[in-house]
């Protein structure tokens, strides 16, 4: 059996050390691909995360022997090596090994200025971050002098009761374990585990010999890139400045620019071999290390050198824009560059968005319901939104909860915030749907809708008509007007997600409830509609009141009566649907909500509803208070309602069936899918199933024309799941309601349940708000059973989930491992679905993982 390897303490950085980013850090294995590269990088020495460890603990290294590698008199940096450069560490210490002897030294080569410089900086650093003196002891001119240099090393000597160290193997070990501690501290640890890191997330440091930066020209540092970190375009940034070290250049106003500019001096003017130079190194790391990297350089009396190369910062739209201009310039593959964003990017160029650059006045933090950022006046009402809206002002409807009756208000607002509620509540449901930023369920608001005012948890009265800002993005509601990004639907952004298309094998549809969505499905190019809302078809106007009348109506008679009068409309609607849909699938859920959620609350809607209809207002007072229930959504709604009065489910499908007839053609007939709600029984999908294909044989009689559909059930109880068997022979697909199926498994309201869900998450009972990411052991078993029973009896059953799940890249993973066919989820949520989708089919092929040079 071989040995395992055994990792010495510290090594030095050559084409064959055994480096590797889980032991010394990306730091160091970077530094070791430039050097393959033939780069000019000084030689550097690595510490392993073992090393480091030991250092915090009060261990020991042997930095004499580290020094030795760098000859008689060293002068070395360190920085730290962490596996992720986004999870930090502590700040690098420049000019380690400068000392008395080695400052007079520097003094007849380079110049008394330049060597006080070196010397004045490490004293300060090492006082500061190493010894922890008070910094204002150490404060230093811009152009220090011998003077300061004395004056902080008697500062040193007072403070510390001994002069400044002189030797640099003690020096080093000083640093080094400074920089171990630091990382090893509570809040460094707090900090990282906030960014991401595991908690056991290991530190490596390089020790580097320092390129000066200083002396004869041409002598300074500077940073450069090749791409703009905004658009990911091609854009030479960054800066260099003379007489400088590490990355002052970017601090400081006097540095120059790169290349040629009217504003002023540049490198490339001052120096053309070394700027040249400087773009050879960038394209060789592009096509190389196939990636866009910011190089750190330094000049020493003209030499370059290479001190280190991180990957280009970016926003989500240039992340997108470099990983496809990669994969076309062939530096890339096309699977790699899918690979490379992450699903939740795409909504940052989908909607409008805070700018990052701007000062930014929180005034309250709840759940980042809906993406994307909007501005507008404060409203406390619908009908105050839809005024607004005709006045063309931006708004923000702000409400303790919205419920269907909101619907109209929220198309007119520009963005929604609400008091209560989660990622599955009402408002965040539809404001997913319309692309409308929403924050939910916001901690320590007050409103009050008499007083029209808002309450913020710091104190501050918000009036209606005062001027906010909604991040939906991050959760956040800032005072006033704050600037925003533009979305950005570019090539680049298409281009990635048709090579998305080419790789991922589950379907991706979007849940649509009226035209307007559909069509933005189609923008999004789902593969058809999985889940159509038919109630909300009915809270227009005209349609509401023909709906009021339907309820108030004594007998069957005269609920069909009405109901016939909506059929025309309703034909409309999906005759549309059918149209901007072309030939793809479009699965309509029936009639699903409490009939008390069209009928108003307040005494004043009591009064206006009793005039609108010529009826006493006590017969319209007990009307609403017989149809109220304590806990609606587990009562009298779904295929409940559907069998106790089964005219308003007749009324649907003879509307489905007209529009079939009327949108079909013999290049493309429309097939609609039909979907049962809240089934928990086999007997309830007899009795809807003998209906529909009643309806649909009177259909055909009576016009004479032919058509298909195909019957289902949302399936969003236990009992559902459990008795799939028994429901299978009487449908064609089973779709899950992840939504509603969460909160009967759970027993949780997922419009209440925001109020103590983050106390759940941080003490460690839930992993994940179970309705932002699918429970895959519990829920998930309940969809598995469903899935496994129902395919045993149908082995052609078609299998989806059409809950807010589907749009989430975990839950995707799941369904796809269950052999579902497909997902459905919000419109502006299907572009990230199918990429999350692409990349777990390549990651199953396990054959593409960042080909670096390693």
């Amino acid at each position: 059996m071989q040995k395992p390897f055994e990792i010495e303490d510290f090594v030095v950085i050559d084409e064959t050390a055994p480096v590797a980013n889980d032991t010394h850090g990306g730091r160091a294995k970077c530094l070791q691909r430039l050097i393959r590269l033939d780069l000019p990088v000084p030689l550097t020495v690595a510490l392993s995360f073992a090393t480091v460890r030991r250092l915090a603990s009060g261990g020991q290294v042997d930095t004499a022997a580290i020094l030795r590698n760098f000859g008689a008199a060293p002068l070395v940096s360190v920085r730290p090596s962490s596996e992720d450069p986004d999870w930090g560490g502590p700040g690098a210490i420049l000019n380690i090994g400068m000392n008395d002897a080695r400052h007079a030294e520097l003094a007849n080569l380079l110049g008394h200025a330049a060597a006080d410089r070196l010397y004045v900086r490490f004293v300060q650093t090492y006082s500061v971050q190493v010894a922890r003196l008070d910094p204002d002891s150490f404060e230093a001119p811009d152009d220090p002098d011998g003077s300061t240099l004395t004056a902080m090393l008697d500062a040193y000597e007072a403070e510390m009761d001994e002069p400044f160290p002189q030797d640099p193997a003690r020096q080093l070990s000083d640093v080094l374990k400074s920089m171990a501690r630091a990382w090893e501290g509570t809040s460094a640890r707090l900090l990282r585990q906030a960014r991401g890191a595991p908690a056991e997330a290991g530190l490596g440091l390089v020790v580097q010999r320092m390129a000066p930066g200083m002396g004869p020209p041409e002598s300074g540092s500077g940073v450069i890139q090749f791409v703009s970190s905004d658009t990911g375009l091609p854009q030479i940034t960054g800066r260099y400045l003379g007489q400088s070290q590490g990355r002052d250049a970017l601090f400081d106003e006097s540095a120059v620019y790169l290349t040629r500019d009217p504003r002023g001096p540049s490198l490339e003017e001052m120096y053309p071999e070394g700027f040249d130079r400087l773009m050879q190194y960038g394209a060789t790391c592009r096509q190389r290390l196939k990636e866009e990297m910011q190089i750190e350089f330094a000049l020493d009396a003209g030499r370059l050198s290479v001190l280190d190369a991180v990957r280009v910062q970016r926003t989500a739209r240039a992340a997108v824009r470099i990983a496809v201009a990669m994969a076309e310039d062939g530096a890339i593959e096309r699977e790699e560059a899918v690979l490379r964003i992450e699903p939740g990017f795409l909504a940052h160029l989908m909607h409008r968005q805070v700018d990052q650059k701007a000062a930014r006045d929180v005034i309250a933090t709840g759940v980042a319901a809906s993406p994307g950022a909007a501005t507008g006046r404060i409203v406390f009402t619908s009908a105050a939104a839809q005024a607004a809206a005709a006045r063309g002002e931006a708004t923000i409807l702000v409400r303790r909860e919205t419920s269907p009756e909101d619907i109209r208000g929220m198309h007119a607002a520009h963005a929604v915030l609400t008091e209560r509620g989660g990622m599955t509540s009402h408002a965040a449901m539809v404001a997913r749907g319309l692309g409308l930023p929403g924050v939910v369920g916001a901690h320590g608001i007050a409103l009050n809708r008499r007083a029209r005012t808002l309450t913020t948890p710091d104190g501050r009265v918000l009036n209606e008509g005062d001027l906010v800002t909604v991040d939906g993005t991050t959760g956040t509601v800032l005072a006033g007007a704050v600037p925003l990004l533009e979305p950005n639907l570019d090539d680049s952004f298409r281009t990635l997600l048709h090579w998305a298309d080419e790789v991922r094998d589950i379907g991706v549809r979007a849940n649509a409830d009226t035209y307007a969505e559909a069509k933005m499905a189609l923008t999004f190019e789902a593969e058809g509609i999985g889940l159509c809302r038919t109630e909300h078809m009915f809270f227009e106007e005209d349609r509401l009141t023909l709906m009021r009348e339907m309820i108030f109506a004594e007998t069957a008679e005269g609920r069909a009566a009405s109901l016939e009068r909506l059929v025309p409309m309703q034909v409309a609607d999906f005759c549309k649907l059918f149209e901007v849909m072309a030939g793809r699938p479009v699965c309509i859920r029936l009639f699903d909500p409490p009939l008390h959620e069209f009928l108003p609350q307040s005494r004043d809607g009591l009064r206006d509803l009793a005039d609108a209809m010529g009826l006493p207002l006590s017969r319209v007072t007990r009307r609403v208070e017989a149809l109220s229930e304590f806990n609606p959504m587990l009562g009298l709604r779904g295929v409940r309602l559907g069998i106790t009065m089964p005219e308003i489910y007749e009324a649907q499908a003879r509307a489905i069936f007209t529009a079939t007839i009327e949108s079909s053609t013999p290049e493309m007939p429309v097939v609609p899918e039909i979907m049962i709600p809240l089934v928990s029984a086999k007997r309830e999908v007899e009795l809807v199933r003998g209906r529909i294909e009643g309806i649909a044989a009177a259909v055909r009689s009576e016009t004479g024309a032919s058509f298909d559909y195909r019957l289902g059930v949302m399936v969003e109880t236990p009992r559902a799941a459990l008795r799939a068997g028994e429901i299978a022979p009487h449908v064609s697909f089973l779709s899950f309601g992840t939504n509603d199926l969460t909160q009967m498994t759970y027993g949780l309201s997922r419009d209440d349940a925001g109020r103590f869900m983050s106390v759940y998450v941080q003490q460690g009972i839930f992993t994940e708000d179970p309705f932002h990411r699918l429970d895959v052991e519990g829920v998930g078993e309940l969809l598995q059973l469903g899935a496994s029973r129902g395919r045993a009896v149908r082995p052609d059953m078609k299998l989806s989930i059409c809950g807010e799940h589907g749009g989430d890249p975990e839950s995707i993973a799941f369904c796809r491992a269950a052999g579902f066919d497909y997902v459905s989820c919000s419109p502006f949520r299907v572009p990230g679905a199918r990429l999350a989708a692409a990349q777990l089919a390549l990651r199953d092929k396990e054959i593409f993982s960042r080909p670096l040079i390693d």
